[in-house]
Formats: structure tokens, sequence, C-alpha cells
């Protein structure tokens, strides 16, 4: 037996969503103004230079009030066509992004398709473009524009990816993601996402972010050098390798051993990437979100970059709005008992090591792995049914109906059966 994920058979323009008060809309303004550095301290060295102000905690701004700000000027009127393939998602997207009709302040339409072809019926009312997002940014993390580890990606140039724009459009691809309600990249380097934002002109990355075995090993030679002279056999050693980047030079004493591992890492993952770096930049300038993280580095910085933060059962249960029946019927008490179901389950589900996990229960739901920086419009919401004994959601109504069944572990069995079975489930 199979259980659905309810089809969105229209489009409907969504509202757009504006400041709550004309208030908080002129101190957002204020806040988000340009920092103007007088020309008198154009003598300054760089490194001297006053720091663009951090307005981040002032007036409890979050990343979801920027966010609203953001897309406040978004046309919901009209939409940008997307043809999916859930088992590669990056190719329509790519071809969605590269036509010249694309404009990133419409709406999306996305259609999936299933692995033989035939069309899935779910025209896009908000719940696929949120899927298809998520999808995207999971398949941008595996692309050739990136290299490092999984929770700690770097810009790397690719001449084929530079040929194509790549760096523009997933730059773009990720401003349009936040902005228009999915989720954040989540996989730069912390070091890495400060010098792109400006807010770091050195980069400090550790050796074990490099990414070749071979030069990280050589890093960590003269990094472990222990005397001058030992010092001096290792750069002459590897000297080709230091004159690629520029800082092979005779060295005075033993100091020089971290300035010169410094020079590389700074040569190999910001001075050679330059116009990698550049069109990213220009593409994450898309609905000027690029401005936002410049003045917000703390609050879009979980959208970014990893953190260890996980999704809880808390998070989960507070995200979904529950309708129950009128007080005293024979409806509620069921629900209130089925409720009680449920929340045990998110409980077992975060518990857990094996799928679903919550961020399963959440895609099932919404479309979304992640909570994103923006509000989950419409609100989700969690109902009760009795006409299938498993789960069944609409992602166009960020619904969840969950079956009204006798026992605790009917409805657990339930359940699982039901997101593990839903279209785009164990996709990465």
């Amino acid at each position: 037996m199979s259980t659905s994920v309810t089809a969105c058979n229209s489009l409907t323009p969504s509202t757009s969503v504006t400041p709550s008060t004309s208030g908080f809309y002129n101190t957002y303004t204020n806040i988000y103004a340009p920092v103007i550095i007088d020309s008198s301290s154009s003598d300054l060295e760089d490194e001297e230079k006053p720091q663009e102000k951090d307005c981040d905690g002032q007036d409890g701004l979050t990343a979801g009030d920027i966010v609203s700000n953001l897309a406040h000027h978004l046309n919901r009127t009209s939409c940008n066509r997307f043809n999916i393939n859930r088992a590669n998602v990056w190719d329509g997207a790519f071809r969605g992004f590269r036509r010249s009709s694309f404009d990133p302040t419409c709406s999306m339409m996305v259609k999936f398709t299933d692995d033989i072809g035939a069309m899935e019926e779910a025209l896009d009312t908000g719940g696929p473009t949120r899927e298809f997002l998520t999808l995207l940014m999971d398949a941008i993390k595996t692309r050739r524009v990136f290299e490092g580890k999984d929770n700690a990606k770097y810009l790397s140039f690719n001449s084929k990816a530079a040929e194509d724009n790549e760096y523009f459009h997933i730059g773009r691809m990720i401003a349009v993601s936040i902005v228009h309600g999915g989720p954040g990249l989540c996989c730069l380097s912390p070091n890495f996402f400060l010098n792109l934002i400006g807010k770091e002109k050195k980069i400090e990355a550790p050796i074990e972010d490099m990414p070749d075995d071979e030069v990280r090993k050589a890093l960590l030679e003269i990094k472990d050098a222990t005397s001058l002279n030992e010092l001096r056999e290792l750069t002459e050693k590897h000297s080709s390798m230091l004159q690629t980047a520029g800082c092979y030079r005779f060295m005075m004493n033993l100091e020089d051993k971290k300035r010169i591992v410094d020079e590389y890492m700074q040569w190999y993952f910001i001075y050679r990437n330059q116009f990698s770096i550049q069109r990213f930049r220009d593409g994450l300038a898309t609905l000027d979100f690029f401005n936002a993280l410049e003045q917000h580095p703390s609050l879009f910085f979980s959208f970014m970059c990893y953190t260890e933060t996980k999704l809880t059962a808390d998070a989960v249960e507070k995200i979904f709005h529950v309708q129950l029946s009128q007080p005293g019927s024979n409806d509620r008490n069921e629900e209130a008992r089925v409720l009680s179901y449920w929340r045990d389950y998110l409980l077992y589900v975060e518990e857990k090591e094996a799928s679903p996990t919550l961020k399963d229960v959440l895609m099932f739901g919404t479309g979304l792995k992640e909570v994103p920086a923006g509000e989950i419009q419409p609100q989700p919401q969690l109902v009760f049914q009795k006409t299938s004994r498993f789960p069944v959601a609409n992602v166009c109504a960020n619904t969840i109906k969950i079956p009204v069944l006798q026992s605790y572990e009917e409805f657990q069995e339930a359940m699982d059966y039901g997101i593990q079975n839903s279209p785009g489930f164990g996709l990465p």
C-alpha cells in the first residue's frame, strides 16, 4: 500500500511578506544603511581601517526580519518555470537559472518528474519550490566549484565552471533560495565566509582544511620543523610548491615557518581564486542578499556555514499549529490522545539514529530539511484524519494529516512507513 503527498493542482499567488509595522521598517532601514568612512582616513593602512559596523543583535533584529524585508519586493504574480528530475536536480536547476527570461524577483513554479520521465502531478504553490530549493542546496555542495571537508568548503577554480559562469549562478541560487523562503548552503568554512564578506582580509585556515594530501603533508612538515636548519632543508625540498605561490624565501629564523605556511594557505584559498570568489559574490548580490551578509554576518552565519545545531523534537513540534475539534466533542477526545502519540513519535525519532529523522519529518510536511531564515508560509498545520491509516502531507499547504489510530505502536509504524515511502525520501 502506498502513501501519498497530496498533489498541488494549481498555481495561486502567495501573499508577499511585509514588515509588521512601519516602526520596524524604519528601524531596519537605519540599521541596514551602509557604513560611510570619512575620506580623511584614507591614508591608513588596510589593516588599520575601521571595520564595517556589525549591527547584529540591535533592537532584537533577526535573520527572519531581514529576509522578510528583502522579500518585500518579490513579484508574486509572475513565475519562473523549472522542470526537475529528483535524480539530477542540478541539471534542471542550472537550465532554469540560465534562461534569459529568468527573473530572481519572480516566484517559482516547479514540476518534478519521476525516474522514467512521467510527469508528477504537483504544480507549485510553494511546497515543490521548497523541496526543490532544499534538494538544490544539497546538490550544490558536491559541485566542482567547491573543495574541502563537508563542513568546511572553500571555492576552487575550475576552468569549465568559469566558462559556464557557474560561480555566479551558484551564488545567485543561494541568494534566491534564502530570500524565497528556502534553506541556505550551510557548508562554507567560517574562515572563508568571513573573508568572502570582507570581515577578515587574511584567511586563517588550519592546515587540516587543505584538501590536497601532498600539499597538506608538506605544510605540516614545515610547521613541525624544530630547528632552523631543518626548516631550511624543508623549504628547499618543497621549493617548487612554494615558488608557485610566491612565498619561497631564505629562512632567517625558526619563526618564519608560521609566516610561510600562512602565506601559502592565503594563496591557495584566496589569491589564486580571485575570479571565482568575485563571481560568487556577484551572484550572492542578487536581491541585495550580499549586502545583508556584509551588514549582519552573525545572523546569517548558520545559513551559510556548518553548525553543530541539530533539529529537535521540541522545535518541530512548535513549527506545526495543531487543529483541534470543539472542546468536549468525541473527536476532540480522540485527537488529544493521538496528539500525545505525535509528540512521543517526535521524541522517538529524535533519539534513534536510523531513518526517518526529524529532518525527514519536516521535509515530509513542508519540503524543508532545516528551519529557513524567513518565515515558513503558510503556517504549517497538524491535522487529524480518519480516511487513511497512513500520514498524508500537502506540502503546498504545509500540512501533515496524521491518522487517528487506537495504539501508539500502530501510529509509530504507520508514520515510519508513510514518511519513508513519500516522494524523494532517501535522496541526498
